[in-house]
């Protein structure tokens, strides 16, 4: 090493031979004071002393903070030695999952899947509405299969959530994908005048933006990749697209009772004497206040999820 002392710039060097064989490879460590090298031995066992010579050399000072006598190294390699035996008896106590590989392999295939169906809802409403300047008008009869194929394997999300595949809470995510198909399939699959109405273009497109990025953020958390960007998204776009997209349902709902009214579909007829009615429409007038509390139960998870991933992580104090 080169320095610079009371006798001006030198070249220092030294040469220490151990009792016993070490590690080929020390590990340096330069500060602004000092130059740490630590050597490790090869074998963790108590040496008499340093250097093969029994004279210390006179440029070896020994830190006494640090200092063991032998009992204190028989006691520290005691310690080490139970911790590691204590380790491979809890490691010996957790099961192996077997399936650990193909379930992980499912859920890599199933967000993928989810992803590339909802980016070709996003980007083919897209590409007809700016660049083709297709109206609002045909959005269900161009979109709704691949919608309806999408929100049908949803399904398999209730069934991850309640076999424990996934740590996702079943409540919200029954809330999420019964609500989407309840629109999907009883409000606007029943009745072709509500196909016809622009309000379907906003809930298709709400829809599909929240989960171009939501599925991605899952599919790569399976192989343990955390891109930053799209975790601050996946936690964030819920803020103005979870408002609209509800507010979006409740138009369709609203939309949708005159006509349920009109037509009579899906009323239930008591039989007699009550000989009473019950209209489906009255049925959507409850369905809206469980929208709004599902919205409310929704959001409201949304945001402990919010703080847990994006909230500044504490130093620890030294």
């Amino acid at each position: 090493a080169k320095g610079h002392g009371a006798k001006g710039d030198n070249i220092y060097e030294f040469q220490i031979e151990f009792l016993e064989p070490v590690e080929p490879n020390p590990v340096c460590r330069v500060t602004q004071r000092q130059l740490n090298i630590t050597v490790q031995k090869k074998e963790s066992n108590w040496w008499e002393r340093l250097t093969k010579q029994e004279k210390r050399p006179l440029f070896l000072a020994p830190d006494f903070d640090r200092w063991l006598d032998e009992s204190d190294a028989e006691m520290e390699l005691k310690v080490k030695e139970e911790e590691k035996i204590n380790k491979m008896k809890i490691e010996s106590r957790v099961r192996k999952d077997p399936f650990k590989h193909l379930k992980k392999g499912y859920l890599i295939m199933y967000n993928l899947v989810q992803f590339l169906g909802f980016s070709w809802i996003f980007v083919n409403m897209t590409v007809r509405l700016f660049i083709l300047g297709k109206s609002f008008y045909d959005t269900f009869h161009t979109i709704a299969d691949m919608m309806y194929f999408c929100q049908t394997l949803a399904l398999m999300e209730i069934m991850n959530s309640l076999i424990g595949l996934v740590r996702s809470p079943l409540i919200p995510t029954v809330v999420q994908v019964f609500g989407r198909n309840f629109i999907l399939f009883v409000v606007l699959g029943s009745l072709e005048e509500m196909q016809n109405k622009p309000v379907v273009f906003f809930i298709f497109y709400f829809w599909s933006i929240f989960e171009l990025f939501r599925y991605p953020y899952y599919m790569l958390s399976c192989i343990g990749i955390e891109w930053k960007p799209l975790t601050w998204l996946r936690y964030t776009a819920w803020i103005p697209l979870y408002p609209l997209g509800g507010l979006a349902e409740a138009v369709c709902i609203v939309q949708s009772m005159p006509i349920f009214s009109e037509t009579g579909k899906f009323s239930l007829g008591l039989p007699n004497p009550l000989n009473v009615t019950i209209q489906f429409s009255f049925l959507l007038q409850i369905y809206l206040i469980a929208l709004f509390l599902g919205l409310f139960v929704n959001v409201r998870h949304l945001y402990k999820q919010r703080k847990q991933h994006l909230r500044p992580k504490k130093r620890k104090m030294k």
